[in-house]
């Protein structure tokens, strides 16, 4: 059955094409589907922006749709950059400039005051009838700079509890473990429950 991923960004289409495969699934990206809705995403929750994107997405095609929103919230910034980590350095921003201006937001506090977590929420609409939504966690800390070369957004800077960052993850290693994977899982699981 064919789901169109509801995002522009590539990394996540790829990640979203490997996790979905397995449950039967082909993930196409909303280019390869032919549409581009206006999406204005207004929500308070990574829950409402993923609903928002999904129905708008799900309005354009007719065709089953995932969205995810997600990101990364610091206990110490009060959970930002939150639903606000892809516009942190401003609305053009690179992954690089997102990554400096935490890091400055960051400098000099100490190892135990740096716990964060990457939040993964999907809004799966299936058909009219069927719609869930779930969302997945993975708990680290934010390094002090960034390191190595594979993931997006804030990978290099996100450090697991062995030491090292999500970055130095292999795709298949990422794809066990990430926030969105977590979220996966519970989807899988979900759907296995209400199958009819």
């Amino acid at each position: 059955m064919k789901v169109i991923i509801a995002t522009k960004n590539e990394g996540k289409v790829r990640e979203f094409r490997k996790l979905l495969t397995p449950y039967g699934f082909e993930a196409v990206s909303m280019a390869e589907a032919g549409v581009d809705p206006e999406i204005i995403e207004d929500g308070e929750t990574f829950e409402e922006n993923a609903h928002i994107k999904a129905k708008a997405v799900r309005a354009a095609s007719g065709m089953p749709v995932i969205a995810d929103d997600s990101g990364l919230e610091v206990e110490f910034l009060g959970g930002a950059p939150g639903i606000y980590s892809a516009r942190y350095a401003g609305e053009n921003a690179t992954d690089k400039e997102r990554i400096e201006k935490l890091l400055e937001e960051m400098q000099g506090v100490d190892t135990p005051l740096r716990n964060a977590r990457f939040v993964c929420a999907i809004y799966f609409i299936l058909d009219d009838k069927r719609e869930y939504c779930v969302t997945g966690t993975l708990d680290g800390y934010i390094g002090d700079e960034p390191v190595g070369e594979g993931g997006f957004g804030y990978d290099p800077i996100f450090m697991l509890e062995d030491g090292r960052s999500m970055a130095e993850l292999d795709e298949e290693e990422k794809n066990e473990i990430s926030h969105r994977a977590n979220a996966m899982k519970k989807l899988a699981e979900t759907l296995k429950n209400n199958r009819e």
